[in-house]
């Protein structure tokens, strides 16, 4: 692994355990964006890892948005300034958003601006009480470019989607719950233990299975249901040549725990 300063991560269980460490609020700076671009790719080649878990590290923040004392060089620059900066950092939260291994978000704190952008790029979120989300750039008279309006709509819906974004106004930990924003709930503290407990869970059956639920979903939603059908049959048809599909059948032919091979 590369020695970076502030995004680490460590193996545990098949896990990845990324922490995010940028004191006092772990914002989204350009070194903080490119560390985590070199981590998606090495959790991405690391073949002993089946999983990740991304969090912040202390207990005020997830990720507090972008560095907003980085925004004044990008005013009056040009739209195609703008744009290209957008689409940078776009294609590093696409990376996560498409890594081929199931992902949670331990939200420990504020998830505001990029945090939540960041946390929306993940399978699942798990959120301490105390924590927060939202999506303030209307108040700095910008809008979110890190994915913000197209993965907020699709997970929550338009209309509420637009009505935070809209008024900026942030949402507690119970309220994102109820409207499908986050997973669970847990004690402030907890979130990166229930991460890992539910992770353990997940990591104990096939890799490549699991890879295709997640194709399956994330293709399919993006197209009406019969194309979403036929991507799903696609997938369906690639599990049945895997090994573990194998071992999984066998397994409960005869009764017996499988041990899958993540092949």
């Amino acid at each position: 692994m590369m020695q970076r300063k502030f995004v680490t991560w460590t193996e545990e269980d098949g896990m990845a355990i990324v922490m995010i460490d940028y004191a006092p609020m772990n914002v989204l700076s350009e070194q903080v964006i490119e560390e985590l671009d070199e981590v998606i790719d090495e959790v991405a080649e690391e073949e002993t890892v089946r999983s990740m878990i991304i969090s912040g590290a202390g207990d005020r923040a997830f990720v507090a948005g972008g560095n907003i004392k980085d925004f004044p060089k990008w005013i009056g620059n040009g739209k195609k300034a703008g744009k290209e900066r957008a689409l940078w950092i776009q294609s590093i939260f696409n990376k996560l958003d498409r890594l081929n291994k199931p992902t949670i978000a331990a939200i420990n704190g504020m998830a505001l601006g990029g945090g939540s952008e960041l946390a929306l790029c993940c399978d699942l979120r798990i959120a301490e009480r105390h924590a927060i989300f939202g999506l303030p750039e209307i108040k700095l008279g910008l809008f979110p470019g890190a994915g913000g309006t197209q993965r907020l709509p699709r997970l929550i819906g338009k209309a509420k989607a637009k009505e935070l974004m809209f008024t900026g106004r942030t949402v507690s930990a119970e309220e994102a719950e109820d409207m499908g924003l986050v997973n669970q709930v847990v004690p402030s503290g907890e979130s990166l233990t229930r991460a890992k407990e539910l992770m353990r869970e997940i990591n104990q059956f096939s890799l490549p299975a699991l890879s295709f639920i997640k194709r399956a979903v994330d293709d399919g939603i993006e197209k009406d249901l019969e194309a979403g059908l036929e991507t799903e049959a696609t997938y369906f048809g690639e599990v049945f040549q895997t090994e573990d599909v194998k071992i999984g059948v066998e397994a409960f032919i005869n009764k017996k725990k499988p041990f899958f091979q993540h092949r």
